[in-house]
């Protein structure tokens, strides 16, 4: 076998966004429709729960499953869309925002008390440290998540999340320990809006706070085989000057939120390189220059191995502000998913990220964000 024939091992890569990760489920069913389906799923906050639902779910149900949930949390009745220029849509899109943080949003998240958000003295009160509660959450997970087929099937999954007492980040992996309903909420639990989870003695908060992507944990994590890595992201790091406080809300949002793909697989291309070279020294070192534990020890070091990363990003639409991850609406809701969809089809046009590259860089970036 060829190394261009070699099997890759797939994975998906899911950021966290809100209301956004729609779009990363518009990608996914055109995966799933081209019969593209991961190995390892790993997510933070809502892409977290997007790979939990296609990770706890056989394959011919998995886009159906996407479905119910989006459509689940969408379904608060919205203010209709009168307008047809973007000042229209951007009305439209800050009232039904200000519905979720007024009522919540259904199978997802609802306020402790209709004025918390509104009083924030209430909910010290109440000895609340969040505005809302998501056991609404739980339910849904159990409802459209299968547990069993997370921690015995063949998909694995990695969830990432923040220790609030020690400020750490830490994944909770399928192929380390068994996956439940809280790990899943603990990666969303984005504070102040949403309580830490209590998992095993200790409480967690939302991962985004410290990395909002989790392609370090994937390169780190695996030594061994190639891989085809998709990672979808819904915070574009790039952007325009700001021109109003409204616009340097967004922009502060989306510079927090983006991951630093650029930086993190430059770093992890030197590392391959080198442990490349490392690969071609050891064929070529006589046997008796060093001990045998020497070398088996240049040897764990020098791997060989093909990497693709495939790299999407959601683009925020003229009308969108810094509410958009919370604004719920069906509208917004199908919009991005189809952008998902849309996107996601440029990969199949030009499927040269599939080929294993046996060559001195291993690292190998397909940019279709653009």
């Amino acid at each position: 076998m060829t190394e261009q024939d070699r099997i890759q091992k797939n994975v998906l890569v899911l950021q966290g966004g809100g209301a956004l990760g729609s779009y990363q489920a518009g990608v996914y069913e055109m995966l799933h429709n081209n019969q593209y389906e991961p190995d390892w799923l790993a997510g933070i906050s809502i892409g977290a729960i997007n790979a939990a639902i296609i990770a706890g779910n056989d394959f011919d149900d998995r886009v159906e499953k996407l479905h119910d949930f989006w459509n689940l949390i969408t379904s608060t009745p919205e203010l209709p869309f009168w307008g047809k220029n973007d000042v229209s849509r951007m009305a439209h899109n800050e009232m039904n925002a200000f519905m979720a943080t007024s009522v919540g949003t259904p199978g997802f998240f609802k306020p402790h008390t209709k004025a918390g958000i509104f009083n924030p003295l209430l909910s010290i009160a109440m000895k609340k440290i969040s505005y809302y509660d998501t056991s609404p959450l739980r339910e849904t997970l159990l409802k459209l998540v299968n547990f069993d087929r997370i921690n015995n099937g063949d998909t694995r999954l990695s969830i990432g999340a923040v220790n609030v007492k020690t400020g750490n980040f830490i994944y909770f992996d399928s192929d380390k320990m068994e996956i439940k309903p809280e790990h899943i909420m603990a990666s969303g639990a984005l504070p102040e809006g949403l309580p830490p989870i209590e998992i095993d003695g200790e409480f967690y908060w939302d991962g985004g706070l410290v990395c909002n992507t989790p392609l370090q944990y994937v390169l780190d994590a695996e030594h061994q085989h190639n891989m085809c890595i998709h990672q979808i992201d819904l915070f574009n790091s790039e952007g325009v000057m700001p021109e109003n406080i409204f616009e340097v809300q967004q922009r502060l949002k989306d510079i927090r939120f983006s991951s630093r793909t650029r930086l993190n697989t430059d770093v992890y291309k030197d590392k391959l390189e080198i442990q490349h070279l490392l690969s071609r020294v050891i064929d070529k070192l006589p046997k008796d220059l060093l001990p045998d534990d020497e070398i088996q020890l240049l040897t764990n070091w020098a791997i060989r191995r093909s990497v693709n990363i495939v790299h999407l990003i959601y683009r925020a639409k003229s009308y969108e502000t810094a509410t958009k991850d919370y604004e719920f609406s069906e509208l917004s809701m199908q919009e991005h998913w189809q952008c998902g969809i849309k996107d996601a089809s440029k990969m199949f046009e030009n499927q040269d990220w599939k080929i294993c590259h046996d060559d001195k860089e291993g690292v190998h970036i397909f940019d279709f964000s653009k």
